[in-house]
């Protein structure tokens, strides 16, 4: 094992009351495999669940499948519930093992993946590493980042969620990772049902057909401008669309684009659109000038990730926020 690993790990007793409660599960499997599979799975959470709580972090045990009798019994589960977090895999190995078998039923709906040692013994554990995510079922014990970068990943996790009441207000983040999922927010809509079939950009059409990318759309309204012809008011709205690209692993690509309602040819003029960071600032921007017909912005994402699309119109603004946890 390469030997910064080594050196960042943590190693201690598995407590007393994880140990009882494996045992108690593994008599209440049907066979002897289920039962050690249940067994080790069940030290490993208490382990993780152990070492974050020393690290100042709020756990839920009893929201965890991995601690109740029936889910342990049908999934090969090992997961942690972190307060306001999301689920923390907790995946056990035995000594010298170069890989850590991860079932594809836990491959999605996580923070992160903890690989836990279980000692000769049973009676005490190390810490390996962790990573962000996995698309595997063997991932390799020499592919862990260390410990360190697990804590300050948790950190910058926990720091988002507690920002956004400030930062958000009423609005709700948009959850990036459940579109994976087929779970998308209120508002946000088919692409043809807001542009129609015959408005939609040519180009945006001919990559969305074979359904491999997930899009979105949602109408913004920006309020209300002269009127070139008649000097009355007239309302402006456009269409913010938000695209995930396949192929996704260990950061998210994401692709914005604006597009005039069905129905009109352009864009107003002047309209700008800025990718924000997590503290407000704009990391990217975008302006239209009198023709255009989209205007786009292309960027990558990390697990846990939060950012804010802004539309601008003369002193009008709009800000969708969105997160990919």
């Amino acid at each position: 094992m390469n030997k910064i690993v080594d050196v960042l790990t943590f190693s201690a007793p598995i407590p007393v009351d994880g140990r009882h409660r494996a045992e108690e599960l593994r008599r209440q499997q049907a066979t002897p495999a289920k039962g050690e599979q249940v067994y080790l799975n069940t030290l490993s959470v208490s382990f993780v669940n152990y070492y974050l709580c020393c690290m100042g972090f709020e756990t839920d045990l009893n929201k965890s499948d991995s601690w109740n009798v029936i889910q342990q019994s049908l999934m090969d589960v090992a997961d942690l519930s972190l307060k306001n977090l999301g689920l923390l895999e907790c995946r056990p190995v035995l000594s010298d093992a170069e890989f850590v078998y991860v079932p594809q039923e836990v491959q999605s709906n996580r923070i992160g993946y903890v690989v836990v040692e279980i000692g000769k013994s049973f009676r005490e554990a190390k810490l390996l590493g962790f990573v962000k995510q996995v698309q595997t079922d063997l991932l390799p014990i020499n592919q862990l980042q260390p410990l360190d970068d697990l804590l300050e990943y948790l950190e910058e996790v926990s720091q988002l969620h507690l920002a956004d009441n400030s930062l958000t207000g009423n609005q709700n983040l948009v959850n990036l990772k459940q579109w994976l999922e087929n779970i998308f927010e209120s508002g946000w809509q088919e692409i043809e049902t807001l542009l129609g079939t015959q408005s939609i950009n040519p180009a945006w059409s001919l990559r969305s057909v074979n359904g491999t990318f997930i899009s979105r759309g949602k109408l913004i309204d920006l309020g209300k401008n002269l009127s070139d012809a008649y000097g009355g008011l007239r309302q402006r709205a456009v269409v913010l669309v938000v695209t995930l690209p396949p192929d996704n692993e260990q950061e998210m690509d994401v692709i914005v684009e604006v597009h005039p309602t069905n129905g009109q040819d352009y864009l107003p003029p002047n309209l700008h659109l800025m990718i924000l960071d997590f503290e407000g600032a704009s990391v990217m921007e975008a302006q239209t000038r009198s023709s255009n017909k989209n205007i786009q912005l292309e960027f990558s994402c990390e697990m846990g990730e939060r950012f804010s699309v802004k539309l601008a119109l003369g002193d009008i603004s709009i800000t969708e926020n969105f997160v990919i946890c």
